[in-house]
């Protein structure tokens, strides 16, 4: 007896022919990430859309995309002015904004001859440093007159949000003028108590180290530098924050320790004792978080670790010898408002907030941490 075909997952299918139908529209794939509290949108051929939520991605109930599809998605969101770069690329980085859905990080890029399409929702406006329920010692290290504040982490780890709540919380406690170099532009700040000029890479300004700069002939109070990726901006930064100036950026970094070292690491060996100096003098706070799904499935809580710069936090970043010493200041460091990963999940733990699985896998030190969670009885 003849055994039936097994029917092939979706992603296996044949997508119908491109001549079958007009290609579909972007937009409602857009319409459905925002109400579904999504974060991401993937688009690629031979697959149905799939939305990212709460860190997992799920196919929308939708057609296999087709090569006109994605061609057509590029095109009804790409700037006119990136349409010569892409094609001569096959990458682009812009903002598009949906008019009453929201405002979106974009990538463009080509694979396999194809074109592909990841969106990242991103908040019309800032969400209050209040409403975001981090640690009590971010608001303070906002309010810096001067210095350094560093907010590291992993892609899509909350790090835009975690800057846009500091921006909104100097926004409407000081009068000063405070300057965002960014690629895209992702939250757009109105003025409130402060005055606000954002300027996006590769449309304002040619990139990040010349509207570095610039920034420094704009009388600004404040600098939000929106990633540090080359020397001459790490340069910039350091400089800014020893003169007198508060300057907030982001690093792709895991903890305190890591964060310290591959900004050393960013120049060469002859210049990295005076660079360690200047850090050590200049550098106010490190901010390193990582996003954990809540116990009971709705959304994600932040876990946070904070390294605020003491005097002994100070020698450990001027001394190469010391440096590998932060994370046990930091694990000490109660007293400032200083945590680990660890101390911070067993107290989201304690409360509820999240899982024992969650956690560990969460975790630096997932031994460490259960040791830690039988011993106050948390655990078995």
């Amino acid at each position: 007896m003849t055994q039936p075909a097994a029917e092939l997952p979706p992603e296996w299918q044949k997508p119908p022919s491109e001549t079958e139908r007009a290609p579909v529209s972007v937009l409602p794939f857009l319409r459905a990430l925002i109400e579904s509290g999504g974060s991401d949108l993937h688009c690629k051929v031979g697959s149905p859309p799939r939305i990212r939520v709460d860190g997992r991605l799920r196919r929308l109930e939708a057609d296999v995309l087709t090569g006109k599809d994605t061609e057509h998605m590029v095109h009804e969101v790409l700037r006119s002015d990136l349409v010569a770069s892409f094609d001569a690329t096959n990458e682009a980085d812009f903002a598009y904004a949906m008019e009453g859905v929201g405002r979106f990080r974009v990538n463009a890029f080509r694979q396999r001859g194809t074109s592909g399409l990841v969106f990242r929702a991103v908040s019309v406006g800032a969400i209050a440093l209040t409403e975001l329920e981090l640690p009590e010692a971010v608001a303070p290290l906002a309010l810096e007159p001067r210095g350094l504040v560093l907010v590291t982490g992993p892609t899509g780890s909350g790090k835009t949000t975690t800057l846009s709540g500091m921006v909104d919380y100097i926004n409407q406690n000081r009068e000063v003028h405070v300057v965002t170099i960014e690629d895209p532009i992702e939250v757009v700040h109105n003025d409130k108590l402060a005055m606000i000029n954002q300027r996006e890479v590769h449309v304002d300004t040619e990139d990040f180290a010349t509207a570095m700069r610039a920034a420094m002939r704009q009388d600004p109070d404040v600098i939000l530098v929106g990633e540090m990726r080359d020397q001459e901006t790490v340069r910039a930064a350091i400089s800014a924050s020893e003169t007198g100036h508060f300057v907030m950026s982001t690093l792709h970094t895991v903890d305190a320790e890591e964060t310290i070292t591959r900004i050393i690491d960013f120049f060469p060996p002859h210049e990295q004792a005076q660079v360690r100096l200047s850090l050590a003098g200049s550098l106010r706070g490190i901010l390193c978080q990582r996003l954990v799904p809540k116990a009971h499935g709705d959304g994600r809580a932040v876990a946070m670790e904070i390294c605020v710069n003491t005097g002994r936090v100070a020698e450990a970043i001027a001394d190469p010898e010391k440096t590998s010493t932060i994370g046990q200041l930091v694990s000490e460091g109660s007293y400032y408002g200083m945590q680990t990963f660890d101390q911070h999940l067993t107290r989201l733990f304690s409360d509820g907030q999240i899982t024992l699985d969650a956690a560990l896998a969460s975790s630096t030190n997932p031994h460490d941490l259960i040791v830690e969670l039988r011993r106050l009885g948390l655990v078995q």
